[in-house]
């Protein structure tokens, strides 16, 4: 997908199908009311016949010539002028490439200024066109035999002021990344557990080297076992696929600067393990990585963005499985950090495999930790499939998580981890347990986790918001969005 910036008169620089955006309240855009002087009113008299009522994600199609290039104009429905929100505008660009799609039109033109609404800067604009086109081209093909090529938008003109042709470059720039982050994600993510296993994981991540400013460095067992992550590898004692630890720098900073850490769970395909999972929806536990899947959609977004920020991924990658060498229920294991852990359940096997990984961030001494998880059924009870829930032990990372997610409209949403739910953890024969019990599975699944951050930490449970059940079932890329933005706004961006 080609973006192409232009400066100059609208009239003339139109090439395609030019998209314009309508409100309910008939409130014409800017480009709205030149597009309709050129086609002689022909926009309003189109609105007046079919009552095109401007709702969110509604569109109509007029077969008009504008000029000798642009042949067609798409209205998209942005609903009541005052109360248009992110997710509003978001959701309606998305609406607008299906149509596109249905259409068959692979050339476009919008206007980078084309309503005057304060909370909608033009670079996020801008960014949110070139994020939503990208991720909405994506299409799952890896092991069916379908053509990717039926549909391909080729061409998308941007026409801005001259004196802002620089940032909505940027603003492009920035927005492809991102959607491509979230592709990757998402890929990952639909990937048969048969194909994306731990060691194909670290295969893709290790694709990665080929961008500036990364390296990557995967741990085997051996190397596990040598800095005691007991924890981790009690989680794989069951699988025959072996266990990888994959480690992903990127140093677009100063050497002198702190990274920021996110630490992204890799399991690979969870069975439970001998607490054993039903086997109704087991099919969607390859999903059980979309946390590793994220982190590493989130690299390589950044590299292509080369932010001037260091960050470090980490992503214990591994299976659940019930064989032969499987951690029971009552087994206490040790942890990388010297804490014991008593296993209640082996179906809570991602806080094992994220504790280690929080204790080896210690070494980059770093400025902040994020990790990424779908962690728990519980999560999904809470919060659905709307918001990711943010646990942190620092008012600030929580705060920039928050306002990251708003940005994006890749929304959280707090939640506690009081030191009253720690007491359910407690255990008679290990330094804890690695449940507390039915109620706030979510909360106490934090709380594990907490006891492993003696830094600024924030947990992000992305159970609920990572894939979508049901007859489009599939990854979504999230948090990737909200990560990028984190991370774009950490670099002063």
């Amino acid at each position: 997908m080609n973006f192409i910036i232009k400066s100059g008169q609208l009239e003339k620089l139109v090439s395609g199908c030019i998209i314009l955006p309508f409100f309910s309240n008939l409130k014409l855009s800017p480009s709205s009311i030149s597009i309709n002087k050129l086609t002689n009113n022909r926009i309003k008299k189109v609105l007046k016949e079919t009552r095109f009522s401007g709702k969110p994600g509604d569109t109509i199609y007029l077969q008009e010539d504008v000029n000798e290039s642009c042949k067609g104009i798409l209205l998209i429905g942005l609903g009541d002028f005052n109360s248009l929100s992110r997710g509003t505008y978001q959701k309606a660009i998305g609406s607008a490439f299906d149509n596109l799609k249905k259409l068959g039109i692979t050339e476009i033109t919008m206007v980078s200024n084309d309503f005057d609404n304060p909370n909608f800067e033009t670079e996020w604009v801008i960014q949110t066109i070139s994020r939503v086109f990208i991720e909405k081209s994506y299409i799952y093909s890896h092991t069916k035999n379908i053509s990717t090529k039926d549909y391909s938008l080729t061409r998308v003109h941007i026409i801005g002021e001259s004196d802002s042709k620089t940032q909505i470059r940027e603003a492009t720039i920035r927005g492809k990344a991102i959607g491509e982050g979230s592709n990757l994600a998402r890929h990952l993510g639909n990937l048969p557990p048969n194909i994306c296993t731990p060691t194909f994981l670290a295969n893709k991540a290790k694709i990665l080297n080929r961008q500036k400013n990364i390296s990557v460095k995967v741990l085997a067992r051996k190397e596990m076992e040598t800095l005691g992550m007991g924890s981790l590898l009690s989680v794989a004692n069951g699988s025959y696929e072996p266990p990888q630890f994959i480690i992903i720098k990127y140093s677009g900073g100063r050497k002198s600067q702190k990274p920021v850490v996110l630490v992204g769970k890799g399991i690979t395909f969870d069975t439970g393990g001998i607490s054993l999972k039903p086997s109704g929806g087991m099919d969607e536990m390859k999903y059980d990585m979309c946390g590793a899947g994220s982190v590493i959609g989130t690299m390589h977004a950044i590299a292509k963005m080369r932010l001037p920020i260091n960050v470090v991924a980490l992503v214990p990658a591994s299976e659940n499985m019930p064989g032969g060498g499987a951690t029971r229920p009552s087994d206490v294991v040790t942890s990388m950090s010297g804490k014991t852990i008593e296993i209640l359940n082996t179906d809570a096997e991602g806080r094992l495999v994220l504790c280690d990984a929080l204790t080896y961030a210690k070494r980059f001494k770093p400025t902040a930790v994020v990790d990424v998880a779908t962690l728990t059924g519980a999560c999904v009870v809470a919060l659905g499939n709307v918001a990711t829930g943010l646990f942190s032990n620092n008012e600030e990372l929580a705060s920039q998580l928050e306002l990251a997610g708003n940005e994006s409209w890749d929304r959280v949403w707090r939640m506690p981890t009081w030191s009253d739910y720690h007491e359910q953890l407690e255990s008679n024969f290990a330094d804890m347990a690695n449940i507390g019990g039915r109620g706030a599975g979510s909360v106490t699944a934090a709380c594990f986790l907490e006891k492993f951050a003696n830094f600024p930490w924030a947990h992000l449970d992305i159970a609920g918001t990572a894939w979508i059940s049901g007859k489009n079932k599939g990854a979504t890329g999230r948090p990737v969005p909200l990560l990028c933005q984190f991370l774009m706004s950490k670099s002063g961006w």
